[in-house]
């Protein structure tokens, strides 16, 4: 009976999650593997979401923006290495092709490749290079912005509405940067992510386990850390942050802290979605993708790292199903709506505290029984 705990049944959970994820390929075409590993990128942003809203208390409405740093900076070494994107100039000035087709008619190429930034994209040429920056960027710029909003003891709405018009601040300065990263056009017509001379074909069984393996540590990892001494502060501090500055510890560089974390997760999803998906695009700044992220940890239990995930999954399934039926080709995203507010106004805490709540029920009834029968 010992067995039955709360928490054995949370490692139960976090098990099965990884076990069927793992054994999907056995059961899926090619095509649904790619959307699922699609979908694990979705989970990952929950669970980042997760994190910095359920278990620290700061609620981003930009995450967008450290999603998109990692796609970009991922794509723009992945669009070097494409052999169809009519690469050119010297060797040591690379020049994808889209900056040729805005520069200016009769331009020399060279002076294009000054005037038009390349020099921006010559590190580039390194595929870890971009991996490198995919992380570092968004670490950075939540440390600068996170740095000023918390010292400041900014929080509440406040953050909400900062991290906000943040993202869509630098949507906008993509959009305009026609010339250096095509703009609203994105980046397309990229080459493979390579590993070791491995080619990770984004239909590919070993591009699914790439993102399934890195989502589950993920996973194991926020978990890890949540349960750490500094995770243990970090709630105290989202359930009573004067109190915890009384007992002498710097609230802000703990807040700082997870929101570098949460920033570092969703610039890594950034980049897994880059290899699954091929295209890098300032859509992933919209404010509307930002607050889906929202609607999946919600929806999953934000108070829950796996719940978060597995909303977000759940609910992506659900709306690529509902919205390629005929039927419901009109209405897919009254339905999607519909089961935000049932979940919301039914279970306020998310299927994971619907479900927690359910076990919790189940085992007092079966510790009572069991006391009922020794007790005879």
């Amino acid at each position: 009976m010992q067995l039955l705990t709360r928490s054995n049944l949370q490692l139960a959970a976090y098990g099965l999650f990884i076990v069927v994820v793992m054994l999907l390929p056995l059961v899926m075409d090619v095509f649904w593997l790619n959307r699922i590993s699609k979908y694990l990128v979705f989970g990952m942003l929950a669970i980042a979401i997760s994190m910095s809203w359920g278990y620290a208390g700061i609620l981003n409405l930009g995450q967008g923006l450290f999603f998109g740093f990692g796609a970009y900076m991922l794509a723009m070494s992945l669009k070097l290495a494409s052999p169809t994107s009519l690469q050119q100039g010297s060797a040591d000035e690379p020049v994808p092709d889209f900056m040729l087709w805005t520069s200016e008619p009769g331009a020399p190429i060279d002076l294009c490749c000054i005037n038009q930034g390349s020099f921006l994209w010559i590190p580039f040429k390194e595929q870890w290079f971009g991996v490198a920056m995919g992380l570092v960027m968004p670490m950075l710029i939540a440390f600068v912005l996170g740095y000023a909003m918390f010292r400041a003891r900014i929080a509440g709405v406040y953050v909400a509405i900062l991290t906000l018009a943040l993202c869509l601040l630098v949507r906008l300065l993509v959009i305009d940067a026609q010339p250096l990263i095509n703009g609203f056009n994105g980046l397309t017509d990229l080459g493979w992510f390579t590993v070791g001379g491995l080619e990770f074909d984004p239909y590919l069984v070993e591009t699914y386990y790439l993102i399934a393996i890195i989502t589950c540590l993920v996973l194991i990892g926020a978990r890890w850390l949540v349960n750490t001494k500094v995770g243990v502060v970090l709630q105290a501090i989202r359930d009573n942050e004067e109190r915890v500055r009384y007992l002498g510890y710097d609230v802000a560089i703990y807040k700082v802290f997870f929101f570098c974390v949460s920033a570092a997760i969703a610039g890594l999803a950034g980049m897994l979605y880059v290899i699954a998906a091929e295209f890098a695009s300032p859509t992933f700044m919209n404010i509307g993708f930002s607050i889906s992220m929202v609607v999946w940890a919600a929806v999953g239990g934000r108070w829950s790292l796996l719940g978060a995930c597995l909303g977000a999954i759940l609910l992506n399934v659900v709306e690529a199903t509902v919205s390629e039926t005929e039927t419901f080709v009109e209405a897919w995203q009254l339905i999607i709506g519909a089961i935000f507010l049932f979940v919301v106004l039914v279970m306020p805490r998310g299927l994971a505290g619907f479900f927690q709540d359910a076990a919790d029920l189940a085992l007092e009834r079966l510790h009572r029984a069991v006391k009922e029968r020794r007790a005879r």
